[in-house]
């Protein structure tokens, strides 16, 4: 089995987190895939800013805010 590093990117309302995470790779079945713990480390990043605890998913990388660059 390999594993490799990725960026996921959480998108959550007006917040988006960059979250580092390990592609598993196998010969077998559904490849590349998430490890159960990455899977929980982004539900929690995204649980965490719906309920604006910035700080908390901040722990698991970078958030930034998405601001309209624009008016029409």
């Amino acid at each position: 089995m390999k594993q490799r590093k990725k960026i996921k990117y959480v998108h959550e309302g007006r917040y988006v987190a960059e979250v580092e995470v390990e592609l598993l790779e196998d010969d077998i079945g559904w490849s590349p895939y998430l490890s159960v713990e990455d899977a929980y480390k982004l539900d929690d990043v995204r649980g965490a800013i719906r309920q604006g605890n910035l700080e908390s998913a901040a722990k698991y990388g970078r958030i930034y805010e998405l601001r309209p660059v624009a008016h029409q």
